[in-house]
This record gives C-alpha cells, sequence and structure tokens, in this order.
C-alpha cells in the first residue's frame, strides 16, 4: 500500500482506510490520489470486506486539490478529471461495490468535501471544518459538487456553500438540520465503525446488491454533472482573476 494511505481489517469484514500525508494535509497529491485509488480497488475485490469506513488524520480529513493542480487546470494543462482509465479520486466512495462510511473527523475541503459526501454514510465533527471553497477562488465548483452537494445536503443549503464558499464548523451544520450524525472528533471514528460492524453483519451479495440500486441515480448523473462541470471551467477557471486569487488565498 501507499505510505500515505492504509488499510486493515479494523473489525470482522470492516475496512478501515486511513488518509494520512501528514506533509500536505491530505490534498489530492498523485501519492495520495494513487493510494486511495488502491485501497478501493483492494477493498472491492476482496471477499472478505463488506463495509469500509473512510477517515483521516488528526484534524483533517481531506483538503482537496492542491495549489499546483489548481494552476495548471487555470492554464489550460489539466483538468479536475484523470485520464482515461484511471479512477476520478472524488467518486471512488460511490463506486465502491460495499457501503462506505466517511467519518469526517476532521476538515473536509472543496474536492475533499465532495469525495466524503459520495459516501453512503457521513459523520461530521462538531470542531472541524467544511467548505465548498471553489468560489473563493473565482472559478466554479468541480470534482461533481454541483451534483453531491444539493443531493446529499438538500438543495437549500448545498447551494448557499457552493454559491457562497463559506466556512461552516460541524456544529454549524448541526443547528442548519444537516442530514447527518455530528460528535466530537474524538468520537466520529469509533461511531463510524460501530455503523460498519452493523452493516458487515449482512451478507456481502446482499449488501452490493442493494448499495448499487440506492445510488443507481448519483451513478447516473454524475458523467452528465462532470461534463457540465468542465463547461463552466471552461468560462471560470481561465480568468486572470483565479491565478491571483489562488497566489494569495490558497491555504487561508
Amino acid at each position: 500500500m501507499s505510505d500515505v494511505v492504509t488499510v486493515e481489517e479494523a473489525a470482522d469484514g470492516v475496512a478501515l482506510i486511513v488518509m494520512a500525508d501528514r506533509a500536505h494535509k491530505n490534498t489530492f497529491t498523485d501519492d495520495l490520489v494513487s493510494g486511495l485509488g488502491d485501497a478501493f480497488r483492494q477493498v472491492g475485490s476482496d471477499e472478505r470486506f463488506r463495509a469500509a469506513v473512510l477517515t483521516g488524520y488528526g484534524s483533517y480529513f481531506c483538503s482537496g486539490g492542491t495549489r499546483e493542480a489548481l494552476l495548471d487546470i487555470q492554464a489550460g494543462r489539466a483538468t479536475f478529471v484523470r485520464d482515461e482509465g484511471r479512477p476520478n479520486v472524488f467518486a471512488l466512495p460511490l463506486d465502491c461495490p460495499v457501503p462506505v462510511v466517511s467519518a469526517m473527523q476532521g476538515h473536509a475541503i472543496g474536492g475533499g468535501l465532495a469525495m466524503g459526501l459520495f459516501a453512503d454514510f457521513v459523520i461530521l465533527a462538531r470542531e472541524s471544518v467544511y467548505t465548498a471553497n471553489f468560489m473563493k477562488y473565482g472559478f466554479t465548483p468541480g470534482f461533481g459538487s454541483t451534483l453531491v452537494f444539493p443531493a446529499k445536503l438538500g438543495p437549500a443549503l448545498g447551494h448557499e456553500l457552493l454559491l457562497t464558499a463559506r466556512t461552516f464548523r460541524g456544529a454549524e451544520l448541526a443547528a442548519r438540520g444537516v442530514p447527518f450524525p455530528v460528535h466530537p472528533r474524538g468520537d466520529v471514528l469509533p461511531t463510524a465503525l460501530e455503523l460498519a460492524r452493523g452493516l458487515a453483519e449482512k451478507p456481502r451479495r446482499s449488501l452490493v446488491t442493494l448499495k448499487d440500486r440506492l445510488v443507481l441515480g448519483l451513478r447516473e448523473r454524475l458523467p452528465r454533472a462532470i461534463e457540465e462541470e468542465l463547461a463552466m471551467h471552461e468560462i471560470t477557471f481561465h480568468q486572470p482573476e483565479v491565478r491571483e486569487l489562488l497566489m494569495s488565498r490558497y491555504g487561508e
């Protein structure tokens, strides 16, 4: 496995995927993306696993795109979509055949929050920061965010996060009625593992079959959403103001 992503069997039938790229605060570096791809392939192909928990380290869940990658997109050298034949990291929880629990014990930013929301279950931390910060830098959202934020958070809150790029603590989202459990940070992973252990009591074939049905709509709509996001990026991402904002505001 990768040095920054590990997989272990945390309980009978439960895979625990841990992102711990401490040097880069779990941004989507090549190492993290490659490690996540390997981890989800392992979970998907290993018949022992009937559920998975995805988590980060310390106060970080996933911080989204690196500044270098975003500058490459701004300059027209890349897009947020992976090369053909390589999985899009943000959709790995959605594509995983078994149910995935996002234990977002730490901050989840931009594409990192989108990836967490693509899981089947989401658990947030009261102290942590959650933001769709794309518009903070002047470009429209990517990583499937325009689909998954309204789908999982509801249109009102989902649109507010996307349009305003506001930063919310988990406690604020709980007060806004977010439809996910929100716990103190130290309770997030234990709660997720307890949920996953309950899932893993069921037969894998039954879990896979039911998940396929429950996420069918999201899986079918995601390619169109990505196309529309890429089209918006052609309009918004290449503005000179975007480069200036990425250089001055990234990491604040």
